[in-house]
């Protein structure tokens, strides 16, 4: 998304309104108000989060190239309390000053008159059509619902000044599918929030779509974290990987995305560009394990687009990364890591294969399940052509097939070739580090006592085999 600076910079005073409210133990509220008297608009954000310090608006710098004087005078209105302060504290700020002594200037404070309270509110005004910020601004709270930060209650109201006076308002208040505890960890809160995502088209929707989602089955999610040690390099650097992956039927909503990917990035509870430590990531990780072919890896500034191979039209990946430190963000400076937002990424894919059986089947299992019918066929052969009515009784067992009627070949080979496949997905999942290559087809480690026939019968129907292949 192509943003200009104007908007950059209104995105900017909102996630540092976001931050006033994560550090508030209290319940908050955001509010964003555009108010439109053309040619001029007035953006207002306010929030009753802790109060600010200077320090953070006297670093920002003015871009006199991004935002030219016809757009923006350079001044920022701030008035700011914290629960300690007895007065409202007023300051003009014009960022287009050449000497910081000179850019601030302190207007006459509001006295409390002894109410205990905080929070912020930072205005300025810009010659910008509404419909303009408006687009990006909806855009960045709807990529905010994702974190799902507790106690925070955000609102973006638009005022319209003309003739009728209409007023406008959009209140971004969760509409939750699956609502969450306030005791919930953030990537918790992560998981929920990209399924609700999902579910609701990219949060265009108040509510989840019964067209594409008539099922939750329809929708698999997992997540993995991962966290360095206490480091000089990252220290207490928490990376938060959650991957969905949606199973769609052509329906009156459904728009295929080809096979592309967006990958959405968070830094420090806030939507934050790609990094070259996370494209790094991506494409260092071995996909062919997964059943995926990486075709490339492209930062699109909010969001990475991966490009699959021959992805069924059916299937859609939706990927989210946040990276954050565990004390408030912001008070370490810190590069991403590469080899953890891997590891987070990772856990997450490993995650998914282990709780739903055939998901992510690697190339290599892809492969030697195609060889399953055939063998299914020839060991079903050898126990329908067998006359040994034990051996034969004794098969139907082991298969959990009924003995009472007459079995068809079909019926048996399928039920054969559902075990092998079963076991290999099992072996599948498991990582790659602690797979046994086994030199024969079938690896039985129980007593050799048994009956010659039994132990046949055994190895070749099922039971608590191991069934492995070689490469």
């Amino acid at each position: 998304m192509d943003i200009s600076s104007v908007q950059k910079l209104c995105i900017h005073l909102i996630s540092s309104a976001v931050q006033r409210c994560r550090l508030s133990e209290g319940l908050c509220r955001l509010s964003v108000v555009l108010k439109s008297s053309p040619p001029i608009i007035r953006v207002s954000i306010s929030d009753t989060g802790t109060g600010s310090c200077l320090e953070e608006f006297q670093d920002l710098k003015c871009n006199r190239e991004g935002i030219g004087t016809e757009k923006w005078d350079g001044l920022l209105s701030i008035k700011t309390t914290s629960i300690s302060d007895n007065k409202i504290y007023h300051y003009h700020l014009n960022l287009r000053g050449s000497v910081s002594a000179r850019r601030l200037t302190r207007l006459p404070s509001i006295p409390k008159n002894d109410a205990k309270f905080s929070g912020t509110e930072v205005c300025l005004s810009i010659f910008e059509t509404i419909d303009a910020l408006l687009k990006d601004i909806k855009h960045y709270f709807q990529k905010m619902l994702i974190l799902k930060i507790p106690s925070v209650a955000a609102e973006l109201v638009i005022e319209r000044g003309d003739a009728s006076g209409l007023r406008c308002e959009n209140v971004f208040l969760p509409n939750e599918c699956s609502p969450l505890n306030f005791s919930s960890s953030n990537v918790e809160r992560l998981k929920s929030g990209l399924e609700e995502y999902v579910l609701k088209h990219r949060n265009s929707l108040n509510n989840k779509c019964d067209s594409c989602f008539c099922s939750r089955e329809k929708l698999k999610i997992s997540s993995g974290v991962a966290s360095s040690m206490e480091s000089h390099r990252s220290p207490g650097l928490i990376v938060e990987a959650v991957i969905a992956i949606s199973e769609l039927s052509e329906s009156l909503c459904f728009r295929s995305s080809g096979n592309k990917t967006e990958v959405l990035h968070f830094k420090d509870f806030s939507p934050g560009s790609v990094s070259i430590a996370s494209l790094n990531a991506l494409t260092s990780i071995d996909w062919r394990s997964y059943g995926l072919t990486l075709v490339s890896a492209v930062d699109q500034v909010d969001h990475a687009l991966i490009e699959w191979e021959s992805l069924p039209p059916y299937l859609h990946i939706d990927m989210v990364i946040h990276c954050y430190h565990k004390q408030y963000p912001g008070k370490y400076k810190y590069q991403p890591d590469r080899h953890l937002i891997k590891k987070g990424v990772k856990l997450a894919l490993d995650d998914l294969k282990e709780k739903h059986t055939g998901l992510l089947l690697s190339a290599h299992a892809v492969k030697i399940c195609s060889y399953a019918p055939d063998l299914a066929s020839s060991i079903a052969g050898i126990i329908l052509s067998s006359n040994d009515l034990k051996f034969r009784s004794k098969c139907s067992t082991l298969l959990e097939l009924s003995q009472s009627q007459a079995i068809g070949k079909q019926t048996v080979e399928d039920r054969i070739k559902e075990k092998i496949i079963s076991v290999i997905e099992t072996n599948d999942r498991k990582p790659e580090k602690i797979k046994e290559a086994a030199p024969f087809l079938f690896v039985d480690d129980r007593p050799q006592d048994l009956d010659p026939a039994d132990l046949y019968l055994e190895e070749h129907a099922g039971g608590d085999n191991v069934f492995s292949f070689p490469d």
